[in-house]
């Protein structure tokens, strides 16, 4: 599949650079776009807008592009969280040889979702005002090739997302803000179990049927039910820092080779404008309509 057949292609920034530890990873995501230097506390630190002196009293009547540092931090690991799904579902639909023997209803699916990436990500970009600051990923051996590997991670990577907008739920500063990543979060929760929707409909010379899943938790589980969650799994996760660590292998080098990702190439964030599947679903405002 060509994307340039259904979207128009955003060109992407450079690709990372390598050999961060892991303080300096979180410095790096402060680049605003006077600057290609990136240098922050916390993954991402922007430099925060002045509070305005508004009162603590209506803390919670903020406009939405009033943001404390805190809210700032939450939504560009949010929105390099976006870029990383846009980058994984854009060459699973590509590349993966499993996608082109898929049902055409699960090919849908993971079209669908790649739109919905998109449109989350540039939310995300038009609230803090730059380009993610990581553009390019890593991946495991096998990734996009081995349909099991490709659902694991994809797996992982909603789960990961799931709790990562649960921080924001809990820890925004704004109502706005917190009802805007409650409905994202919704639909990464759609994608968690649409993914896992897809195993049983992997062909037979692919591995199919895939029956079971390894999700973030790091367990094996069956994809019958595929909305096997009574509630929305938070990872324990209270801050956005530990949503940072599942996302360092994937955007850092030495942090990819150390949990045996395959370092040899990494995969460009290719942004693009996407069309939702129905209006009646897309972002309207902050205000929650």
């Amino acid at each position: 599949m060509n994307l340039s057949k259904d979207s128009e292609l955003i060109p992407p920034a450079d690709e990372n650079s390598s050999g961060m530890s892991r303080r300096s990873f979180f410095k790096r995501a402060a680049a605003v776009g006077t600057t290609s230097a990136f240098a922050f506390s916390g993954l991402t630190s922007l430099a925060a807008a002045s509070d305005k002196g508004a009162d603590a009293d209506h803390k919670d009547d903020h406009d939405s592009d009033d943001l404390k540092k805190r809210d700032r931090d939450i939504l560009v690991a949010a929105q390099i969280a976006e870029a990383l799904a846009v980058t994984t579902y854009s060459n699973i639909i590509n590349i993966a040889p499993f996608f082109t023997r898929l049902e055409s209803d699960d090919q849908g699916y993971l079209i669908a979702t790649r739109q919905e990436e998109m449109s989350h990500y540039l939310l995300e970009e038009s609230v803090v005002d730059q380009f993610t600051p990581f553009s390019s990923f890593f991946y495991p051996h096998h990734m996009f090739a081995d349909a099991q590997t490709t659902l694991n991670t994809l797996v992982t990577l909603e789960d990961a997302f799931i709790a990562a907008y649960l921080v924001g739920v809990r820890n925004f500063s704004t109502r706005e803000l917190r009802v805007t990543a409650a409905r994202i979060m919704g639909i990464e929760s759609d994608h968690r179990t649409l993914a896992r929707v897809v195993g049983p409909g992997v062909a037979a010379q692919d591995g199919g049927p895939i029956e079971m899943i390894t999700g973030a938790q790091g367990v094996a589980e069956s994809v019958d039910p595929p909305n096997n969650n009574g509630y929305e799994r938070t990872l324990c996760w209270t801050h956005i820092d530990q949503a940072l660590e599942e996302l360092l292998p994937f955007v850092d080098k030495p942090a990819a080779k150390k949990v045996g990702f395959n370092t040899s190439k990494s995969c460009p964030f290719e942004p693009f404008n996407p069309v939702l599947p129905s209006p009646l679903g897309e972002f309207i405002s902050f205000k929650g309509c």
